[in-house]
């Protein structure tokens, strides 16, 4: 039998304790489940539900509203997940005994082919670096960390002095859930590193901020968006015609790897990715890529594949 339900309140507080510290999700994940259960709290105040007497059926009635408001299916997945890990939490906690997501399926999203730069790109992009400016050399430091090994923007953020071996050419590594992993550094990046941290060390550094690599202008951590703006300037600079942030260096990565016949687990490793069908879209992604490229290209293909061909 399942226990009596408490205040709202209380049990979205005790819901956000239980994502923090049992779960070690991110701030930004959770302030992110955190709307998601919004809608869903919505829902159930103005049906006068009980969270505890949802079902699978008011779950679809949610999800409908939503898609005719107009949401799209990626913030719809993102939305099940977080109902997901709420209704989770409500089941350990004992308030209900039948979880209501169990069937609920996640929209289809397709495969998107996401942007990959060619390695003659990244030396452009680094060739397109000011070195009159400053912060050039960190930002050079940025481009072949993110590239070189692969990192999420997040780790690079965090990335700290203290996890550095320089010496052995590995960094540690807290991703997702506070796990750790020892991630390779390419002899490049271990130099231009060490000639960074050479010229960090003549810079006022806020407090706080000592162990923490990369620094803006006035000593402090730089943030998620600072990196998104060196990233997607120095594109622009090279002239390269796509969209490109932190995240398309990471695929770059991946994708190089994989091309240089690199073992998918240990592409899964250095990634961080929790389960290896994550790592998979980059077997996908290059076969993809190679079928564009026969239907581009091979006098077979574009004579038994006309029309695909000039959709290619």
């Amino acid at each position: 039998m399942s226990r009596p339900l408490k205040d709202t309140d209380l049990i979205l507080r005790d819901f956000q304790t239980y994502l923090g510290l049992e779960r070690g999700l991110s701030a930004h994940t959770l302030e992110n489940y955190s709307i998601d259960v919004g809608h869903l709290v919505s829902y159930a105040e103005n049906n006068s539900t009980p969270l505890n007497e949802i079902c699978e059926e008011d779950l679809h009635q949610l999800l409908a509203s939503l898609r005719d408001m107009g949401i799209q299916p990626r913030s719809q997945a993102r939305l099940i997940s977080g109902i997901r890990a709420f209704f989770k939490f409500m089941r350990i906690e004992g308030y209900i005994e039948a979880d209501p997501t169990a069937l609920i399926e996640f929209p289809y999203l397709g495969r998107s082919l996401p942007d990959v730069l060619s390695t003659e790109e990244i030396d452009n992009m680094i060739a397109a670096i000011d070195y009159s400016k400053n912060e050039a050399l960190r930002n050079e430091t940025i481009i072949e960390t993110l590239y070189g090994s692969g990192l999420r923007v997040s780790e690079l953020t965090d990335l700290r002095i203290s996890r550095l071996y320089l010496e052995e050419g590995y960094m540690r590594i807290e991703g997702k859930g506070n796990k750790q992993r020892l991630v390779p550094l390419s002899p490049r990046a271990t130099t231009l590193i060490r000639e960074y941290m050479e010229q960090r060390s003549h810079q006022n550094i806020k407090p706080g901020n000592e162990d923490i690599l990369f620094l803006n202008r006035r000593g402090a951590a730089m943030t998620r968006v600072m990196i998104f703006y060196v990233v997607r300037n120095l594109a622009a600079a090279a002239g390269i015609d796509k969209t490109v942030s932190p995240h398309t260096l990471r695929h770059s990565f991946a994708t190089h790897l994989l091309e240089g016949g690199a073992n998918l687990r240990a592409i899964q490793e250095m990634l961080g990715h929790e389960s290896i069908a994550t790592t998979e879209i980059y077997v996908h992604l290059d076969r993809s890529r190679l079928r564009s490229e026969l239907l581009a290209h091979h006098p077979h293909y574009r004579q038994d594949h006309p029309t695909e061909e000039s959709d290619s």
